[in-house]
Formats: structure tokens, C-alpha cells, sequence
């Protein structure tokens, strides 16, 4: 309850200050490695594989006046991972929409390289789970996720650029995911991925 307080909570702070000051829109790329331990299935027999996957990600980002702090709105096209199943001679498949937001200081220099971090929540909304190999046909179903998320990176503005940059980061973002397979549960899937994420922005 605590972690989806925390995203209404950001989303409505978004919503009240809209069209009241400056607006970024970034176009990026990200890779979405997951963590290297993905967690176990049914007691410990299963260990599940999440595949790293790379995909279009745009976002929204607002500044705060003169200050240092912004609030950003990462969005996605829709990731499809495969999940390997070795121990069961099987793959499951998932798409789902990873939206995060987070807020950020950014610490202002007389340079044109500005750092950031942030701090944030984020949302899984998994759909069109399959399972293919040895476990065909059975059905399986992922919970929704909802979990905590950092970022740390920078924007860099060319000196003859008015309104535009490039910029690069890196979040962490907390993703776990809990199984059934034909109505029974079969533990939990840890993906906890790093997102890592170059693109261009644009200021308004």
C-alpha cells in the first residue's frame, strides 16, 4: 500500500503543476538488463533465466522554477522478455510496460554537462504470458508489480543549442513478480533490472 501511495502521490504532484513552467520531452533508447539472479520457482526446483531486451523510450520530465529539482516520467513501448526454464524443459514469454517516475536534482555548474539523481517508483503491468516447450498449453499468470526505482546520469547541451541536448542515465529498478501456473502459485520472479538509457531531449 505504502509503495502505490507513493506513485498516486507523484502522479498527482505531475498533474497539479501541468503547463505552469518548463517542460523537457526526451526520445531515447534503453537496454533492460535484468539482475543476474532471478529468484527460483516451485520450492527452489526451477531457476528461472529473464532475457535482456532493448527497446523505445521516451519520457516526460518538468522543472521546478529556478531550482535544482525536476520530476520525470519514463514510458515505453511494450518489452517482450523470454524466461527460461531449463530445469522444466520449458520458455514462458511476457510483454509488459515498465512506466517509472522519479524525482531529480540536478546539479547545476556553469558547465554544459548538468549530473543528476533521482529517486522514484515504479510499475510493472505484465500481459500475454505463454509458456511453450514441455509446459505448452498450460496457463501462467504474472501479478502487477510495484516497486521503488533510482536514476543517476547526465544532459549535455552543445554551446549553439537553444533548446536541445543529449543526455544518458542509469536506473535500478525494483521488479518482482508473483507466479501461478494453471491457477496454483509457483513462487516469485525477481527481475530487478538496470535500465540503461541514451537519447535527445528537447526543452519547452
Amino acid at each position: 500500500m505504502l509503495k502505490k501511495a507513493l506513485i498516486t502521490g507523484l502522479l498527482v504532484g505531475m498533474s497539479s503543476v501541468a503547463m505552469a513552467g518548463p517542460w523537457t520531452v526526451k526520445v531515447g533508447a534503453s537496454v533492460l538488463v535484468p539482475d543476474s539472479d532471478n529468484g527460483t520457482l516451485v520450492g527452489g526446483a526451477v531457476h528461472p533465466d529473464v532475457s535482456t531486451e532493448a527497446n523505445f523510450t521516451p519520457s516526460i520530465e518538468y522543472a521546478f522554477g529556478e531550482t535544482p529539482w525536476s520530476v520525470e516520467l519514463l514510458l515505453a513501448a511494450p518489452f517482450k522478455h523470454d524466461v527460461k526454464l531449463p530445469e522444466v524443459n520449458s520458455t514462458a514469454t511476457f510483454k509488459h510496460l515498465p512506466p517509472t517516475i522519479t524525482a531529480k536534482y540536478n546539479f547545476k555548474n556553469s558547465s554544459r554537462f548538468t549530473p543528476y539523481i533521482g529517486v522514484g517508483a515504479t510499475i510493472v503491468v505484465p500481459w500475454d504470458e505463454k509458456v511453450s516447450g514441455a509446459l505448452a498449453g498450460a496457463k501462467l499468470e504474472a501479478d502487477e508489480s510495484y516497486g521503488v526505482a533510482g536514476q543517476v546520469g547526465f544532459k549535455f547541451q552543445p554551446a549553439d543549442a537553444k533548446n536541445w541536448g543529449v543526455y544518458a542515465d542509469v536506473r535500478y529498478a525494483q521488479v518482482e513478480s508473483d507466479l501461478k501456473l494453471n491457477g496454483d502459485k509457483i513462487g516469485t520472479l525477481d527481475v530487478n533490472p538496470w535500465i540503461y538509457t541514451l537519447g535527445y531531449s528537447y526543452n519547452f
